[in-house]
């Protein structure tokens, strides 16, 4: 009979660790007598970091005494004691390979069903002084796993643990942990995950996600199949138009006269301009038309003391050469035939343009809502254009916002307004609620064309964004700090290959002793996104554009071509990122 041999609390505190500061519960110690087990928790237990451990499917983490024995074995270690898992509840029995998804267990008064695997995070390896940790949890097969409360009540080590319902998948936690995290998952597992009303939003969505790319049936064509080249190829400027007094359309062929891969509208081309500057930059800059004739266009609008958007728009004359990444992003149209929302403000509106032509070529029955803010006509480029694909739409609306002007007459289709485009303007429209939102601009921008959406009806898993510079970070459990533009690390300079950050604007020698390039990226305040760093969560997974990279430790899944995991990458050669 599975037993429980330890409950295991403890409250969220900082933690020192590579100069900055955590915010981490993970460190669990026993509770000596009964223990009050509630919906969201056990008494006197918290987390740090509530977006990925605590809450109502992760009320309480369980672990083995089995797999203790087996890190003991494989680390040599023997000072590991109840709770340095992380886990509230160290248990005899309960493996990971025999315990399913939706199974229920009774503890003492309480009642538990399983929802789902560990999450893997660093924090469990920081607990244990074992970076590697989260990587081998995985590997090995011993992740441990959450349980949400059925019914309160107390418990107590030394109460038996009796099974009372058995999960209806038959699915078990090794098995849906490998499924997410390890290659060559089976179609018909991820089917069969789908139907376990148990297993949490968050795997659940996980899976849909993974079911859909195996399928075919995510997003655009182009972006399901991975960059048309590798690194960087020249294309011929065919022509420079000037659209407004700061910008300029830039019309790209192949040198050959040979058309270029197709793009789906929405993605952008990544640029390396050595006749702008030195050290040379590299910048992103969208599609703004779907491909004409087998050639690309962008817009470009020169920034106040842009090195590459001056030489773009100043400098740049046709018969030039660019050197160009092949098209990338996944802001692209999905599989639809409802109402669409193109939102933009600014230079933003160079994806949606692009859709909006992909749309006027072959969803012409869709309802189709234009909405986009400028300062004035003046400062409003490409209005023309936009004017006649609405124009020519059937079912189309389009509401154009001048923050420094005023209206003026409407014809068709077209209307503007006097004033910004904000929350109040968006809902005062009446936006359909089932409609797909597509929003590019400023980042204040996009968070309250977010919020408006959301308050309009639509749900917050249609609004689709598309941000100009650097993605946002996601850094579980790091303390707040003042943000910093991305900038040299301290130091010597290193002597490896160089990282360029593209959207960063920041190119920097990699160190001698540099562990990976997301260590680098934290040196040099360059935004990412992580959760495990040691090549398990792809949570970090970042377009590479050009170089090659070499991996310690290894994947467990290694990403798709063109893509690089940078918890644990190292560049071989240099390289170009998209971050």
């Amino acid at each position: 009979m599975p037993s429980l041999l330890s409950v295991n609390v403890g409250m969220p505190k900082d933690v020192a660790w590579q100069g900055r500061t955590v915010h981490t519960g993970v460190w669990k110690y026993p509770v000596h007598g009964p223990a009050m087990v509630r919906r969201l928790n056990i008494d006197g237990d918290g987390q740090g970091d509530t977006a990925g451990h605590g809450g109502e499917q992760r009320a309480v983490l369980v672990y083995q005494i089995q797999s203790y024995e087996h890190w003991q074995r494989h680390f040599g270690r023997d000072d590991l004691e109840y709770g340095n898992f992380g886990e509230n509840l160290t248990v005899d029995g309960l493996s990971d390979d025999e315990v399913c998804i939706g199974d229920r267990y009774r503890i003492g008064e309480a009642e538990f069903e399983v929802t789902q695997p560990r999450v893997t995070c660093y924090r469990v390896g920081l607990r244990l002084g074992t970076p590697e940790l989260p990587a081998l949890l995985v590997g090995h097969h011993r992740p441990g796993f959450y349980m949400r409360i059925l019914r309160e009540g107390t418990i107590e080590a030394g109460d038996e643990i009796v099974r009372t319902r058995i999960g209806p998948g038959a699915l078990s936690v090794a098995d849906t942990d490998a499924l997410l995290y390890l290659p060559d998952r089976d179609p018909e597992q991820l089917r069969l995950a789908l139907d376990i009303p148990a297993l949490s939003p968050g795997w659940q969505g996980s899976f849909r996600e993974l079911l859909a790319s195996a399928s075919g049936t995510a997003t655009g064509t182009a972006a399901a199949t991975g960059p048309a080249w590798t690194g960087f190829r020249p294309l011929l400027v065919a022509d420079v138009i000037a659209e407004s007094a700061t910008v300029s359309s830039i019309l790209l062929a192949a040198a050959d006269g040979s058309a270029l891969p197709a793009a789906d509208a929405g993605q952008y081309l990544t640029l390396r301009l050595p006749e702008a500057a030195d050290p040379v930059p590299v910048r992103n800059y969208s599609l703004s038309s779907t491909p004409d004739s087998g050639r690309y266009r962008i817009s470009v609008k020169h920034e106040p003391h842009g090195t590459a958007s001056g030489y773009l728009t100043t400098r740049l004359k046709p018969g030039a050469t660019l050197e160009v990444a092949a098209p990338r992003g996944d802001f692209v149209l999905t599989e639809d035939t409802g109402p669409v929302l193109l939102v933009s403000a600014g230079i933003g509106l160079t994806p949606v343009l692009a859709m909006l032509h992909e749309l006027a070529a072959g969803d012409r029955d869709r309802e189709i809502w234009w909405l986009h803010g400028a300062r004035g006509p003046g400062e409003h480029p490409l209005a023309a254009e936009a004017h006649a694909l609405l124009t020519g739409l059937p079912h189309a609306h389009g509401h154009v916002f001048y923050s420094a002007g005023e209206g003026h007459a409407d014809t068709g289709p077209y209307k503007t307004h006097a004033g910004r485009l904000t929350k109040d303007a968006l809902i005062a429209l009446s936006v359909p609620a089932d409609a797909t939102a597509y929003v590019c601009g400023p980042a204040a921008f996009m968070t309250d064309m977010r919020h408006a959406l959301t308050e309009a009806g639509l749900d917050p898993a249609r609004v689709h964004t598309e941000l100009f510079g650097a993605l946002p970070s996601l850094d579980p459990g790091l303390v707040a700090q003042a943000a910093r533009p991305p900038h040299q690390p301290p130091g010597p300079s290193g002597t490896g290959p160089l990282v360029t950050f593209a959207r960063s604007g920041l190119a920097v020698p990699f160190p001698e002793d540099g562990r990976s390039v997301l260590e680098l990226a934290d040196a040099c305040d360059v935004p990412a996104r992580w959760s495990c760093r040691t090549g398990v969560c792809h949570t970090c997974v970042t377009p590479l554009l050009s170089g090659e990279i070499t991996y310690a430790p290894t994947p467990l899944e290694l990403p798709a071509d063109g893509q690089v995991l940078i918890c644990c990458a190292r560049p071989g050669t240099d390289v170009v990122l998209d971050m």
